[in-house]
């Protein structure tokens, strides 16, 4: 006869269960600031070599509404210090869950220097969703650059694979794939355009509540998608992703695309 898990096995196993998650996290959060040191003091020296900026957007593939992108500048973070066991779940914002976003937003931009940006739907509709979202990243950053000081060079961690064009002299760039997942200064700036997006479109839900924007924010989910076949498009919706999907067949569309960053 097999075993049967005893109430005492079951609540250890669980806390078991819960202290490995709990660990995972640190590592993760350990290897994030680990990149960004290196980026920041880089080789073996101890003196900082520069500044670090962490920018990315979010919402580039949405049906509806702008493209946001975050600015930050994290303070130096000790691994065992009081500010790193408040933060340790910082990840990228599509990782966590809205209440852990919205925490760890509240916490980021108490004790960093951060910045927001955006592009309308409209300079999307000129321009292309590319174009825009690295002109809201600069617009984040032009931000930012007015609280740095200019003690030191600034080092901007650019999440992707393209440039940010025109940004200031005394910035120097450099780009990082999947770098919401490998700087814990552009995952900080995900989150806290995340929230700040989420925000945005919980509020136009209230004006146009057919689309749902307070639950997908602006991705094709199916319920986005079918009030688009009903309703129509609004000023919020991007007129490049909406004619495609109302001149195709819906069926090209999968449920992949209702992914909320």
């Amino acid at each position: 006869m097999p075993k049967t898990a005893t109430p005492a096995r079951t609540t250890l196993k669980r806390r078991h269960t819960a202290e490995e998650q709990l660990q995972v996290k640190r590592d993760n959060f350990h290897r994030l600031l680990a990149f960004d040191r290196g980026h920041k003091f880089p080789g073996r020296s101890r003196k900082p070599q520069c500044l670090l900026v962490g920018v990315d957007e979010v919402g580039r593939g949405c049906f509806a509404g702008p493209v946001v992108a975050g600015a930050v500048m994290l303070p130096e973070i000790e691994a065992n210090s009081d500010l790193a066991s408040l933060i340790f779940e910082l990840n990228d914002s599509k990782q966590l869950k809205p209440a852990q976003r919205e925490r760890l937003a509240a916490i980021i931009h108490d004790v960093g220097m951060c910045a927001i940006g955006q592009a309308s739907v409209q300079e999307i509709n000129e321009i292309n969703i590319l174009h825009a979202s690295l002109m809201a990243m600069k617009r984040a950053l032009d931000q930012l650059s007015e609280r740095i000081p200019d003690t030191l060079p600034v080092l901007v961690l650019v999440d992707g694979n393209k440039a940010i064009k025109n940004i200031e002299f005394k910035y120097v760039q450099t780009t990082v794939i999947d770098g919401d997942a490998n700087s814990a200064s552009i995952a900080a700036a995900s989150i806290i355009a995340k929230v700040h997006r989420d925000k945005m479109m919980k509020e136009l839900a209230k004006q146009h509540p057919h689309y749902e924007w307070d639950k997908n924010k602006g991705y094709g989910s199916r319920t986005h998608r079918d009030a688009l076949l009903v309703h129509g498009v609004t000023e919020w919706h991007r007129r490049v992703w909406c004619e495609s999907f109302l001149s195709s067949d819906v069926s090209e569309f999968s449920e992949d695309d209702q992914s909320d960053e």
